[in-house]
């Protein structure tokens, strides 16, 4: 028993240090409305990044939040690392659509429609962190052994991480789209420095 209260006490008292990605969408918009051709496509883009932000935004205030508070639950690894996760999803799609929009191997209309894609993978994320302060809050009305808590958190937690890996493979998928394009024409070179190298990873 002294054994289990100490891991459970170290577990608790462990101050949660790993890194939330910093996220800078400023210049996004901004590119968004250099390379759209029309009003309407720009309009929906940026909407999509001001949706992204906002999820982002939830996200960090309750990472925040849950820094401060030790005595949470148990399990507070997991879903730090289920809100890193969300932070995570959300740098893959800002850096990489960023340098997507300087790539003349996407229509305008292909740029769309991946940034639509983008946001819903994250729309889908962020009601994963909803599900997640939920389980977690005291207060909402949910009667829960802690053993069903954990339970639950382990299950989310694994549904967000899938979907940071379904979002590095719809990534890597359009980055492959404009590799092979590239190739076609001998410019492989720019897109390999556009998004680094491909090592295969791309397909």
């Amino acid at each position: 028993m002294i054994f289990i209260m100490s891991v459970v006490f170290v577990s608790i008292a462990t101050p949660l240090n790993a890194q939330f990605a910093v996220i800078d969408p400023s210049n996004l918009a901004q590119n968004i409305l250099t390379v759209a051709r029309t009003s309407t496509t720009a309009a929906n883009m940026i909407k999509n990044v001001e949706e992204t932000v906002k999820i982002y935004k939830q996200g960090k205030e309750y990472y925040d939040a849950l820094k401060s508070v030790h005595d949470l639950i148990k399990d507070a690894r997991k879903v730090k690392e289920t809100i890193e996760l969300l932070s995570e999803i959300t740098s893959i799609y800002v850096t990489n659509f960023n340098k997507m929009l300087s790539d003349p191997n996407f229509s305008v209309d292909e740029l769309a429609a991946i940034s639509n894609g983008y946001t819903k993978l994250l729309k889908e994320g962020g009601n994963l962190l909803s599900d997640i302060k939920q389980v977690v809050s005291s207060s909402n009305g949910l009667s829960m052994t802690d053993a069903e808590r954990m339970s639950l958190i382990d299950k989310i937690h694994l549904e967000m991480r899938d979907y940071r890996n379904l979002v590095l493979y719809f990534t890597n998928k359009n980055i492959s789209v404009s590799f092979l394009r590239a190739q076609k024409v001998n410019d492989a070179d720019r897109v390999v420095a556009l998004y680094g190298n491909a090592n295969d990873r791309y397909w």
